[in-house]
């Protein structure tokens, strides 16, 4: 996972690139023509020095390693953690400091 945090004016903008296969279950494997397993990100929270910035709830219809862009009023020093949980309750989560 990539992630951005950028401070201008008084606004934090967070940018994020999350490597997911993002799998709906509804495509068919090309060789075997069996329906692949639904794999995808359920749940992206965003704090910042421990508070939440964001809480997004996702579903099979986002594409494949999605990118997600959000801002709030904050300042620099600031620290953002980004996390998500998939459907197979696997997960991960990146820190950053915001510039």
């Amino acid at each position: 996972m990539k992630v951005r945090a950028k401070e201008k004016d008084g606004v934090v903008s967070i940018k994020v690139l999350m490597n997911h296969v993002m799998e709906s279950g509804r495509r068919k494997d090309k060789k075997s023509g069996e329906l692949i397993p639904a794999h995808f990100i359920k749940t992206v929270t965003i704090t910042a020095n421990g508070k939440d910035v964001l809480t997004a709830d996702w579903t099979g219809s986002i594409s494949k390693n999605p990118y997600l862009a959000c801002k709030y009023k904050g300042a620099k020093g600031d620290k953002v953690k980004v996390s998500w949980v998939d459907n197979k309750d696997k997960t991960a989560e990146k820190d950053v400091v915001v510039k």
